[in-house]
């Protein structure tokens, strides 16, 4: 079906976008080409998939790369990951802000991180912001940037260093529950529910983050009597024959009763789970209308639901993880099932849970699984992944219409180059840029028309920018030999030059259009056309 080139016709807008432009070209010092009628050969639709990765900052898996390093060295590290993440043809960072109660950033809520300095409470040295780093550096290079939250963790018993003064654990100690080695936020209490949304909001306010991320953490993974971590058994598929220890939160259920409350324990624990949900989604969006909210839950579904062959740990009666009620009620912009298992194995087989999730999104709300990358090169007894394990669980997921990305655990994985798995993504898998897919469902305006003047340079078609309204990137293809070239330019770029092609020659077209932070296209300028 051919296009409707009418509907389609490019244009600079009305009268003032003109005499705008007018003025935009008279400091240009050669005469440039502008918009002109539709061209005769349009260029296809951006190319459109979530390229994520993981940054961890706990335990310092992937930044920074030891605590107490010099600001400036921290900093270094960010970029090459940045830089990295932009080599690959990624799109987007989903970067760990808050490990376990306390941050990456300056915060009045909760203490800094020990991860940056190797003593919780205390500051970077020379002081910054790493956050706002991150969120600059990132959209510098057209990258979004996730903010990624862990809603319950307070504390581990392998900290390096005491909890700060204004830790939940001192600040408030009746909202926290010892489990095993762990301290943890008790869902059921209402303070430690209250400081996650004011934490989680306060950085929607404060920061120019494209998403808030929360992980798989919600009631603790179980652990055997008398203690031994749950959350390994439950990847390995591993059942115990244990008993398990109940999670200590008997104050708040009690409160629950005398209060009248009617559901069972897990019914009722699940409901705490769900009602920060519902309240993290319409907040963020109050806030913000562009921030999208994303979860990675454990991967594997209700038991009562899944499809024949699929067994393993159930997060809906362990972690009290209602998943598909969220899913259900549209409580997300987008959903990361971490899909840890390889293809063949059979009882966690990846193509056969990535169709389940599929089937149980009924409001089409972005589908991203998120990858075990990080298995590449694993140490035994650790299942070790083959780099192709990765990119055929990628092609799998481009295989389906109604999953459009997915994320990669951890970036480590990546920066190393384990086994080469980055060498073949760039040559085979991301061997072009792609826009984030757009997200109809949240308010937009849409971006304005940018406007665009084009020169012939020595190397290429030198453009000049000015972005319209809400543009948070531009679009760019250029045609070269008859075949479309396409590249994602940050919109903080004023110049920008497209090079001649080495084989195919200097560009017969060039196309822009402006991209907002929800991912919607403007309508597209005729920039260049080769002179006849």
């Amino acid at each position: 079906m051919k296009p409707n080139l009418n509907k389609r016709a490019f244009t600079l807008g009305a009268l003032g976008g003109a005499l705008a432009l007018a003025g935009f070209l008279s400091a240009c010092t050669t005469q440039p080409t502008v918009s002109e009628p539709v061209p005769a050969e349009l260029p296809p639709p951006a190319p459109r998939e979530f390229r994520a990765a993981w940054v961890s900052t706990v335990a310092n898996i992937d930044w920074p790369s030891k605590p107490g390093l010099p600001a400036a060295v921290q900093q270094q590290e960010a970029l090459a990951i940045l830089d990295r993440a932009l080599a690959l043809n990624l799109n987007a960072i989903v970067l760990q802000v808050r490990p376990a109660a306390d941050a990456i950033y300056p915060s009045k809520i909760e203490p800094w991180t020990e991860y940056l300095t190797g003593a919780q409470g205390k500051p970077p040295v020379p002081m910054y912001d790493p956050l706002a780093f991150w969120v600059k550096e990132a959209h510098a290079r057209g990258l979004e940037l996730h903010a990624w939250f862990n809603p319950y963790r307070a504390r581990h018993d392998n900290a390096r260093s005491p909890a700060a003064p204004n830790h939940i654990t001192n600040t408030n100690p009746s909202a926290v529950k010892r489990y095993g080695k762990f301290m943890w936020m008790d869902p059921g209490e209402e303070a430690a529910s209250k400081q996650t949304m004011d934490v989680i909001l306060d950085v929607v306010r404060r920061y120019d983050i494209d998403g808030v991320h929360i992980d798989d953490y919600f009631y603790p993974y179980p652990i055997e009597a008398p203690d031994v971590a749950g959350n390994a058994q439950a990847l390995d598929g591993k059942p115990t024959a244990k008993a398990e220890l109940d999670f200590p939160d008997g104050p708040a259920w009690e409160r629950y009763l005398l209060g009248g409350g009617k559901l069972d324990r897990a019914s009722w624990r699940r409901d705490n789970v769900n009602r920060l949900i519902e309240a993290m989604y319409k907040g963020i969006h109050r806030e913000k209308s562009w921030v999208r909210f994303g979860i990675s839950p454990f991967g594997l579904g209700r038991p009562d639901r899944r499809p024949p062959g699929i067994a393993g740990f159930s997060q809906y009666d362990k972690l009290y993880a209602d998943a598909e009620l969220w899913l259900e009620k549209g409580w997300l912009d987008y959903f990361t099932p971490q899909l840890y298992w390889p293809v063949r194995q059979t009882a966690q087989s990846y193509p056969v849970l990535l169709d389940y999730w599929i089937a149980q999104n009924p409001l089409g709300r972005h589908m991203w699984p998120g990858l075990f990358t990080s298995r590449i090169g694993a140490p035994a007894p650790t299942v070790n992944y083959e780099p192709q394990e990765i990119v055929e669980q990628i092609a799998l997921t481009r295989q389906r219409p109604r999953a459009g990305g997915h994320v990669h655990f951890s970036m480590v994985a990546l920066s190393q180059n384990r086994k080469g798995i980055s060498d073949q993504l760039r040559a085979n898998i991301y061997q072009g840029q792609a826009l984030v897919p757009a997200t109809p469902w949240l308010k937009s305006e849409g971006p304005g028309t940018p406007l665009v003047a084009a020169t012939r340079g020595k190397d290429g078609i030198a453009l000049r920018l000015k972005a319209g309204k809400a543009t948070a990137r531009y679009a760019v293809w250029a045609r070269h030999g008859g075949q479309w070239r396409f590249t994602v330019v940050p919109a903080a770029r004023v110049d920008w030059t497209v090079p001649d092609d080495a084989r195919l020659g200097p560009a017969e077209q060039v196309v822009v259009s402006a991209i907002d932070r929800l991912g919607n296209e403007g309508a597209r300028v005729h920039a260049w056309r080769k002179p006849s």
